[in-house]
């Protein structure tokens, strides 16, 4: 065979030229396998490669494309999840010592059955903080995750593995979740695209939960269309989730190129132009200046918005974990064992109120979504720190990085709004991500414009070890 298919090929390119019958599933998750073989001890992405499940898969899709029949329209394309997502077979780790004694699971998760049906073949497991209470990428268990663009940077949290896996062209698209950040964050600092939908549009059904009221499942991608095509196949109404949303699938990856005249857009102003670093407020300006933005809106009681996130997140985690924190308290990781500890302490009152608070401050975003499509905020407040670095200096002040890397994240999730995430890169330094902020359900919206950005050289940078690559198929 005369193309090359290497480890930055796009999904969509995959799925096309599997479909044609040009490519073999089997020889792309071959090279696919040995790409992540070859690459895993530098970035510490897999905590399990499914090898023979994926060949096996690879080859099923081979057989109906011989017989003519539809293969999925990703067609042989490779991803991998999180490792708090079940896989058959497999003992679903969280990123934790403790889970390592628990049963295998017996089924798939639903969205890993999604894109099965899809036709796309899974590689494994991903690295992962400790029950997803993190936004570093680092796991005192199994090691942190490292950057592309840099091994001796964060890649972010708690979806480490995800971010480093797609920026590192091990595979083209994978799962993550994202309670406060933990699929904004990591692709803000490892310089790809990440989804985080609307609040019940994807199915967490076999997922281990963090905080149910907050959690959302979502897939990161290297570009916006492969982005919205694994969206698309994930999509779905699942009774085995019980916040699932009977809401109308969108097919968000026809149209993109449509262009933004029709939509009106808001930079976020106030808090979220607070405490962010130079990369930040440079990164936000270049992307407000693409779309022709000149309208600023001051969001009110973001800050509040975020303490309460925190309460509600401390007091659901710590309910979830206290059989584990009464038996195996040593086996946490420290830093997440004391969150929880103190989460489990919290009066319910100062719960109560957050809750009362989290209905206020979803009523205040209605208001601004009347007025608005879409708004403009930063991702994170820096580019990626150094593995173990405990501080950083945000606005002359010194701040901790294992909570203050989702200063922008948390007041978001916190109400469930659906965010893309785009990258900015400049060259000679780490990228940085920008969000994309729409109203509920209005997902395509915030693709749009991410396509359009992409359209005008907002895409993921390869990483500089990472320039040529390419794979011989036979």
């Amino acid at each position: 065979m005369s193309d090359l298919f290497h480890s930055f090929s796009e999904a969509r390119e995959i799925a096309r030229r599997v479909r044609l019958g040009e490519w073999k599933a089997v020889a792309v998750v071959e090279e696919s396998l040995r790409y992540v073989q070859s690459t895993n001890t530098q970035f510490n992405a897999f905590t399990y490669v499914s090898e023979d499940r994926a060949l096996h898969e690879a080859e099923q899709i081979d057989r109906k494309v011989a017989r003519g029949e539809d293969p999925g329209t990703m067609a042989g394309v490779p991803f991998a999840v999180k490792n708090l997502f079940d896989i058959e077979g497999q003992v679903t780790l969280a990123g934790s010592k403790i889970n390592r004694e628990d049963a295998p699971a017996t089924v798939d998760a639903t969205l890993i059955h999604k894109m099965n049906a899809a036709g796309a073949v899974l590689l494994g497991g991903l690295n992962m903080g400790e029950y997803a209470y993190d936004f570093t990428g680092e796991n005192v268990h199994y090691g942190p995750s490292r950057n592309p663009h840099d091994l001796s940077r964060m890649t972010g949290g708690s979806s480490g593995g995800s971010g480093a896996a797609v920026a590192g062209g091990m595979v083209p698209v994978a799962l993550g979740s994202d309670t406060n950040g933990s699929i904004r964050v990591p692709s803000s600092l490892c310089g790809i695209f990440g989804l985080k939908p609307t609040y019940g549009r994807l199915s967490r059904a076999g997922t281990f939960p963090f905080c149910p009221s907050l959690d959302h499942v979502g897939p990161m991608a290297r570009n916006v269309m492969d982005l919205a095509m694994a969206y698309d196949v994930l999509q779905g109404y699942d009774p085995k989730d019980p916040v699932s949303a009977q809401q109308e699938c969108e097919l968000t990856s026809d149209g993109l190129d449509d262009g933004i005249a029709d939509l009106k857009i808001a930079l976020a102003g106030g808090y979220f132009r607070t405490q962010a670093t130079e990369q930040a407020q440079q990164a936000v300006q270049k992307v407000i200046d693409c779309l022709g933005v000149t309208q600023e809106i001051e969001i009110a009681s973001v800050a509040q918005a975020r303490a309460a996130a925190y309460l509600i997140t401390n007091a659901e985690s710590s309910n979830l974990h206290l059989g584990r924190l009464r038996q195996y308290a040593a086996d946490y990781d420290p830093d997440v064992r004391d969150r929880m500890l103190a989460g489990a302490l919290l009066p319910a009152s100062w719960v109560i109120q957050a809750q009362r608070f989290r209905s206020y401050y979803r009523r205040e975003m209605q208001m601004v979504f009347a007025k608005f499509d879409l708004l403009i905020a930063p991702a994170t407040p820096m580019t990626a720190p150094l593995i173990g670095q405990r501080s950083m200096e945000l606005d002359g002040h010194s701040m901790l990085v294992r909570p203050h890397l989702g200063l922008y994240t948390q007041p978001l999730s916190f109400i469930g709004l659906p965010v893309v995430v785009v990258p900015v890169s400049t060259p000679g330094a780490m990228p940085i991500g920008v969000q994309i902020i729409a109203a509920p359900w209005q997902e395509k919206k915030a693709l749009r414009v991410a396509r359009y950005l992409e359209l005008f050289g907002f895409t993921s940078p390869l990483p500089q070890n990472q320039k040529e690559n390419p794979y011989e198929l036979c």
